[in-house]
């Protein structure tokens, strides 16, 4: 079978469908997936998009064929596939999504048991190999069979598990699910909680007619930060379409970025496991190891990837990881991650707080970063050897793409792993500092 080159990503399969993914190749993983995760009981889960159902059919049709019994538990977020992977024992785990990408595209996410992410390193290269090549493996004596179950309930105790839920404090919350998966598991969490929701776009609709549910990006959280200030809400919170990642307005409406939260929930980890080890990517704020390790906690960096956070988690023991990006993984969540677990946990510590969620930040959030910024350029090693050369006396370290630092300001920029494109992350102890070396760094990567 031809498959498009790009359809099997570093960390899952994502295309445009039926052009790039579409049912025969569903099938074909089906078929290849069991045998990969060497178990005969497969957990299925979808997000919102119109050709999920399709897709979902054609993978268990594979999966059944190949001996292994398929649990359909329906329209859910992807954590709360993880969950299910991880609760109810399943040696395999399957999402179909493709989180915040636009209408047309939809893809998979894929675990072995306990909701260990699997890569293309370690084992989506094979099922892609297996299905090109045609050597499927040979169809089982006896067809599984496929079941529903529902577990958003238990999904919603799991996440509440993580706090002292009558603690919480009778917010207003706005929250923008972005027409995506967060529309159904937002009401089974929040009405164990004494909130008040204001809903933005609850409605599940694969077609995103209100805006893209990539809230990453700034253009995409001017609804909920108009809507925060409308109704006078103590917060706002924005997910992704498959509603694995989360992100935070304060009062005003102003963004909270991914390394304030990290920081936010690893301080409240530290506070319940003294000594915890936090894990931070590269990318996080300066910030984010300086008050873990002032609070008692052990910093840790990583490269960004989550299947590498969640592999260095487990071999180091870390009880929780957090990225700029809105991910955030969780030692009791077997090592996955969840914005639903984060968001619990930032309510705690603005419950706990006597201030509003803008002065409770404000103590964390001092330095002055420039979001990720990206260029094409033509020749990605030149650019790179371009920007050491000229920062010549800086401290440079190679984890993931460069990292030049200064004592009183920092630079990454990492090559894109499937395009002739460089990320830039530029932070500063001023915002003068950020904004003269952001423009700095720009001018030599695109010269």
């Amino acid at each position: 079978m031809q498959i498009d080159p790009g359809l099997f990503k570093s960390y899952d399969v994502r295309g445009i469908y039926p052009s790039e993914l579409n049912d025969d190749i569903a099938y074909g993983i089906g078929r290849c997936f069991p045998s990969l995760v060497g178990g005969a009981r497969i957990v299925v889960g979808r997000d919102m998009r119109p050709s999920g159902e399709s897709l979902f059919e054609a993978f268990a049709r594979g999966a059944t064929e190949a001996g292994a019994d398929v649990t359909y538990i329906g329209m859910v977020s992807t954590d709360a596939l993880y969950f299910a992977v991880g609760k109810y024992g399943f040696d395999g785990g399957v999402m179909i999504t493709a989180s915040h990408n636009p209408a047309q595209y939809n893809g998979m996410k894929f675990t072995r048991a306990n909701a260990e992410a699997i890569s293309l390193d370690t084992g989506l290269s094979t099922i892609r190999d297996q299905i090109s090549s045609g050597k499927l493996p040979a169809p089982a004596q006896s067809i599984g069979k496929i079941v529903e179950q529902n577990i958003l309930d238990g999904f919603a105790e799991h996440c509440l598990s993580f706090i002292d839920a009558k603690k919480i404090k009778p917010f207003k919350v706005a929250i923008d699910a972005g027409n995506g998966m967060a529309g159904e598991t937002v009401p089974h969490v929040f009405k164990h909680l004494p909130c008040e929701v204001v809903p933005l776009y609850f409605e599940l609709d694969g077609t995103f007619p209100n805006h893209p549910a990539s809230p990453i990006e700034a253009e995409n959280m001017v609804d909920l930060q108009a809507a925060v200030r409308k109704h006078g809400c103590d917060l706002g919170v924005a997910f992704d379409g498959d509603a694995d990642r989360m992100f935070i307005v304060d009062e005003k409406g102003e963004l909270i970025d991914g390394s304030t939260v990290t920081l936010l929930v690893a301080l409240n980890t530290i506070k319940k496991h003294p000594g915890a080890k936090i894990l931070y990517n590269l990318i996080c704020s300066r910030s984010v190891p300086e008050m873990v390790e002032k609070a008692g906690g052990v910093p840790i960096r990583s490269k960004v990837g989550h299947s590498i956070i969640k592999k260095t988690m487990r071999e180091r023991d870390v009880v929780f990881g957090g990225e700029h990006s809105g991910h955030f993984y969780f030692k009791d969540n077997w090592y996955a991650d969840s914005g639903m677990i984060a968001l619990m946990q930032c309510l705690e510590v603005f419950s706990e707080s006597k201030q509003s969620v803008s002065a409770t930040i404000a103590p964390l959030d001092t330095r002055f970063r420039s979001g990720e910024i990206n260029s094409h350029v033509a020749d990605v090693p030149a650019a790179l050897k371009r920007l050491q050369d000229y920062f010549k006396d800086a401290r440079v370290d190679h984890l993931d793409g460069v990292t030049i630092a200064y004592p009183d300001w920092w630079l990454n920029v990492r090559p894109s792993n499937t395009e002739p494109l460089l990320r830039l992350n530029v932070e500063g102890d001023t915002k003068e500092l950020m904004e003269r070396h952001r423009d700095e760094a720009l001018g030599i990567i695109r010269e």
